[in-house]
């Protein structure tokens, strides 16, 4: 590990020390964060190496489309000031999304507000700051859009049924195929611009092919405002969904293949989107949780840590997250022994359970156990229950090589 002064993403976060240090090295990392900085609670650590490493990843699987990060997977203010030094621009749901990203130097220009169902007053908002790229799937925002905020607007479709999904946000927004000419003629006669289209295949799913499916059904909709001789559409948003596996270059051949063939006469004039969260966010933090009490029954044992399922594994429960703990710690002994371990989090609720019967060797008040790709969804859903609050633990930042 050495100084912030070699880190490539100093100049993103003046006011904050990057550590350098070799990918393979990072628990030694962290264990250098624990003894110098004399960490005695919960800490991340975001690798913002990987953050652009992925950006350039996603570049060369998708190029022309500019990724929207979503803010609502992890709103750490350093990721964001990091993707918006990249190039991203943002996918916000609200006014403290968009303050957000704001507070963290991205231009009102960079902001889709992605949610076809908005509050009037964070509607007000958008237009007072100058964020013109919203979406609607229904007669009421139309009206609501006209009154509050009368710009530019994207047509939110339904996506091909995908059941396999873990989350499928079809079954809450997205206009149906018999719902979008009614649509476009409440714009039309509201006298607002629809400027394009925006889909969500959801997440978690195996099939690929689900982005085929929602860009041909996007080009219908192209066609039908043509039709009714609404000014050109310029915006194609293909949503989120995206997770850093294999997978994703799956996804990104079928999306090049589908562009190609259903949008190459307007490729040139059209501005294309995504709304990835949890590709960016996931892999590139990782929790520290301290041991704070322990407890041996028989060939069992029980140890207590300070986060926990109210806090930021909360996704073990919300996202279907599996830990993996891994004691932290400078050498273990080949062969050591371990016991089949329950660990708890914080809270006097027993459903605060992370694991239960996992094998881990024996461990004391004060050991550290670490937790990988604990950035989606994490901090963002979690609660204070109990007076245990995420916004107590510390993030460092390091950069990858």
């Amino acid at each position: 590990m050495s100084g912030s002064r070699s880190s490539p993403m100093q100049a993103l976060v003046k006011d904050r020390a990057v550590l350098a240090f070799k990918l393979e090295e990072k628990d030694a990392l962290m264990r250098s964060i624990i003894i110098e900085g004399g960490v005695r609670s919960a800490f991340y650590v975001l690798d913002l190496g990987t953050v652009a490493e992925l950006y350039r990843r996603w570049q060369r699987a998708l190029p022309g489309v500019r990724p929207f990060y979503a803010v609502k997977c992890n709103t750490d203010r350093e990721l964001l000031a990091a993707m918006s030094a990249l190039g991203a621009g943002f996918d916000c749901a609200s006014r403290r999304e968009m303050e957000s990203v704001l507070a963290a130097g991205a231009d009102p220009g960079s902001i889709v507000y992605a949610n076809p169902c908005k509050p009037e007053t964070h509607v007000r908002y958008a237009a007072q700051i100058g964020v013109n790229l919203t979406t609607y799937d229904s007669e009421s925002e139309v009206s609501k859009v006209k009154r509050c905020h009368p710009g530019c607007e994207l047509l939110r479709i339904k996506g091909p049924d995908n059941s396999e999904a873990k989350v499928d946000l079809g079954t809450k927004y997205g206009a149906r195929a018999e719902e979008v000419v009614p649509l476009l003629r409440a714009a039309q006669r509201a006298g607002l611009t629809v400027a394009g289209v925006s889909f969500h295949v959801g997440y978690g799913g195996t099939r690929t092919d689900v982005y085929r499916e929602a860009i041909e059904a996007a080009r219908a909709v192209f066609d039908a405002a043509a039709a009714l001789g609404m000014p050109p559409m310029r915006v194609l948003d293909i949503g989120g969904g995206f997770a850093p596996t294999a997978l994703f270059e799956e996804a990104a051949a079928v999306i090049r293949g589908a562009l190609a063939r259903h949008f190459g006469d307007l490729l040139p004039c059209l501005e294309l989107v995504g709304e990835p969260g949890r590709y960016f966010a996931e892999t590139p933090f990782t929790l520290a949780v301290r041991v704070i009490g322990t407890r041996a029954r028989g060939e069992t044992r029980h140890y207590w840590i300070d986060d926990g399922i109210y806090g930021s594994l909360n996704t073990v429960v919300t996202d279907g997250y599996i830990p993996r703990p891994r004691p932290l710690a400078a050498s273990r002994v080949p062969g050591e022994k371990t016991y089949a371990s329950t660990v708890f989090g914080p809270t006097c609720d027993s459903l605060d359970t992370v694991v239960t019967g996992y094998q881990l060797p024996e461990m004391s008040v004060g050991d550290w156990l670490v937790f990988d790709d604990m950035g989606a969804y994490t901090t963002a859903c979690a609660c204070n229950f109990n007076g245990f609050s995420t916004s107590d633990i510390n993030t460092f930042l390091a950069y990858s090589t």
